[in-house]
């Protein structure tokens, strides 16, 4: 066992000086081989009918060796497999998934990473059926995530899933997959660098929840992959391992804190709005993990422009009171069409534009900001630094290498304050009233 899962071992089912009982029931099985567990695995859930769920890439990267494990040892299955490998994580993805399964199914096996884990997470839950994942790529962090991440009405959105009761990470299965879904599960950790931080900066002006435990074990996770980044092209198994653990940990992390705090913030949204305008005007998306790499790389560029500023108390209170949420509602329709509507609805339930909620918030950040500081300057690393480890990887560093027109990126960020009701970078900026200044400035 690796030393980042001895560290969420020993976190398991302990007090937690956050004054919380952290909890995690999954068993993760990882290693060279560990597919062949599976049949042994179905017979302990007392099952007799798996229904195997793939697409047509991760059919041929283990549905089919999966397939033929359970005719060698006569365990009868149904089979499922998506013919697009890029599927769209919709209401019509997750229909076809369900219209699909036999009514004797009774365990559920999937084969895959994100789209196909998301969904077969959705299907366990209202199903009630026990559910394995066979990882096919060290790709992203949802393995073991209680919450999936899907497109609904239009907008990018977590709803409530049901988290495998075994995760089976065979290392010869995703020590063969492609580099460029490798690169993506690096993305997704380089984005808890901002996801900590801001989880922090939100304890701090909102009073939300925080656990330096959960974070202090994402941390020891980012370190761990960045040092094995370089080793994990070219497949080496203990870096696949490596990497594969860390994303683990951040889904298991999400489940910790009950929240997606640990593993998610602004940069993720950045991703979640590119996500949601390929979906409704056919624009180019990328894997959700090299578009987060893309999201921090931007972020970190605007934390260090906000380490610059002077807060005035003047400036915010004079641009909050000018700001027109109806025209703001217009350009968030221009820029995603009808999945706006949702984000939209969003604003008038949590009120984040309120201006007494505001002058609220902004007493705090004038009285705090020095602590603000010091938690940008002890989380975040240099932008030219990640900027360079991204270069020497392969990753794109500029929105247009991943087919987005760069003079949407100023919108895409000020869209991404309004995804969510999380407390994020955007959200700060317009409390401070420098958010459009900082937008129009971004130049990755």
């Amino acid at each position: 066992m690796s030393m980042i899962m001895e560290k969420l071992k020993k976190m398991n089912g302990t007090v937690c000086s956050c004054g919380r009982t952290h909890t995690f029931q999954s068993k993760i099985i990882a290693g060279s081989g560990a597919l062949r567990e599976l049949p042994q695995i179905i017979k302990s859930f007392g099952a007799e009918n798996p229904y195997i769920l793939s697409d047509i890439n991760t059919f041929t990267a283990a549905g089919e060796e999966v397939c033929r494990l359970l005719d060698s040892v006569g365990i009868k299955y149904s089979s499922f497999s998506f013919d697009d490998g890029h599927l769209e994580p919709d209401e019509k993805t997750t229909g076809s998934a369900f219209m699909h399964m036999r009514a004797d199914c009774d365990i559920i096996i999937a084969v895959g990473s994100g789209v196909i884990n998301d969904t077969a997470k959705i299907l366990a839950l209202h199903t009630k059926l026990p559910y394995v994942i066979v990882a096919t790529a060290p790709s992203m962090d949802g393995y073991a995530s209680m919450t999936s991440s899907v497109t609904l009405d239009g907008i990018k959105t977590s709803v409530p899933s049901r988290c495998a009761d075994i995760i089976i990470g065979d290392t010869d299965i995703l020590a063969d997959a492609p580099e460029k879904m490798m690169l993506a599960g690096v993305g997704d950790m380089l984005a808890k660098y901002i996801s900590i931080c801001e989880w922090r900066i939100a304890n701090l002006i909102c009073g939300e929840y925080y656990c330096e435990e959960i974070a202090e074990l994402i941390r020891y996770a980012v370190k761990c992959v960045t040092e094995q980044a370089h080793a994990l092209k070219s497949g080496e198994k203990e870096a696949v391992t490596t990497v594969f653990d860390a994303l683990s940990t951040g889904s298991i992390a999400m489940n910790y804190a009950g929240i997606s705090r640990p593993a998610s913030g602004v940069e993720h949204y950045i991703s979640h709005v590119i996500d949601m305008r390929g979906a409704e005007f056919g624009d180019a998306v990328e894997l959700h993990g090299i578009q987060c790499a893309l999201g921090t790389l931007v972020s970190l560029k605007l934390y260090e422009k906000l380490k610059n500023i002077t807060p005035a108390k003047d400036r915010a209170l004079k641009y909050v009171e000018s700001f027109d949420v109806e025209l703001w509602n217009g350009k968030l329709r221009s820029l995603l069409g009808k999945s706006a509507e949702g984000m939209i609805a969003l604003e008038k339930k949590e009120g984040k534009y309120d201006k007494q909620k505001h002058r609220d918030r902004l007493e705090i950040i004038l009285q705090k900001w020095d602590e603000i500081l010091e938690i940008i300057n002890e989380e975040l690393p240099s932008a030219d630094s990640i900027e360079k480890f991204m270069t020497e990887l392969g990753l794109p560093t500029c929105i247009s290498e991943i087919g987005t027109d760069k003079s949407l990126l100023p919108d895409i960020f000020l869209a991404s304050k309004d995804i969510r009701d999380k407390y994020v970078l955007p959200r700060l900026l317009w409390d401070l009233g420098i958010i459009d200044e900082f937008a129009e400035g971004i130049n990755t």
